[in-house]
């Protein structure tokens, strides 16, 4: 695959037992590029996104990151499943934000964002401690380090959650739905986050409900429905003068 590109999906499928909930993905994400996924729930598009992590495993064709074959190492004509380690090592590169925050209940802010980078990577405390203060900094919330997520709403947590995923210097970030569970008052907070890591360059696949993020951070914008891509293009055009009728029945509903 051409190493200009950060992402890229060929033929992808993902059945569960009869389920086939992928059928037959392409798509092509650049370096720098924010892409946003819009559709109906059920379309596939949190799936695609697990995918790309190798959360779940492919039931077809290929997906690269970076260069990479994601799960597996091709030799030849053939593709070998690559181990559980490989697999977690390969992940490390990329963050990946969900609905749900995740963060451990039993341990303060800065000791969830410093878990992984000291446990998985091996960065002494000390250092992981000082990136951590930066990226809480980064997300407004450079008072709440000794908080607990109990203590925090739920768009502080979320905000948590983000910069936990930077701790990890990923070159590539998935955000599933991440503002799907926050009051509305809520929603500002963690949206102003994602813009000032797409101003920075970060790649970002973001599936979301959010138009007006989408029409305004969004480089390109793929309406999925029933595990195709329906629609692909520049954010405004999609939105503005959809060319495909479920395109257009979608985003009378949701404008």
């Amino acid at each position: 695959m051409s190493a200009d590109l950060m992402v890229k999906a060929e033929n992808v499928h993902k059945h569960f037992g009869r389920l086939e909930v992928l059928k037959g993905i392409d798509l092509e994400v650049a370096p720098g590029e924010v892409m946003c996924v819009i559709g109906p729930s059920g379309s596939g598009k949190s799936t695609f996104l697990r995918c790309i992590n190798h959360l779940e495993k492919l039931t077809a064709g290929k997906l690269w990151v970076d260069g990479e074959l994601v799960g597996y190492r091709q030799k030849g004509d053939k593709l070998y499943e690559l181990r559980d380690d490989e697999v977690a090592r390969k992940r490390r590169e990329i963050g990946m934000v969900f609905q749900r925050f995740n963060l451990f209940p039993h341990m303060c802010v800065i000791d969830n964002i410093i878990e992984a980078p000291t446990q998985v990577k091996g960065v002494p405390k000390g250092q992981a401690r000082e990136r951590a203060r930066e990226l809480l900094d980064q997300v407004g919330l450079a008072d709440k380090e000794r908080a607990y997520p109990r203590e925090l709403s739920g768009g502080q947590q979320q905000r948590v959650a983000i910069a936990r995923a930077l701790a990890m210097d990923p070159k590539l970030m998935l955000f599933d739905e991440p503002t799907s569970a926050l009051d509305p008052e809520l929603v500002g907070d963690v949206l102003e986050v994602m813009r000032n890591l797409a101003t920075a360059g970060m790649t970002m696949i973001v599936v979301t409900h959010e138009m007006g993020f989408a029409r305004e951070v969004g480089d390109s914008l793929v309406f999925m429905d029933g595990g195709v891509i329906v629609e692909h293009g520049a954010p405004k055009d999609v939105i503005a003068n959809p060319q495909h009728e479920r395109t257009q029945s979608f985003l009378s509903k949701v404008l």
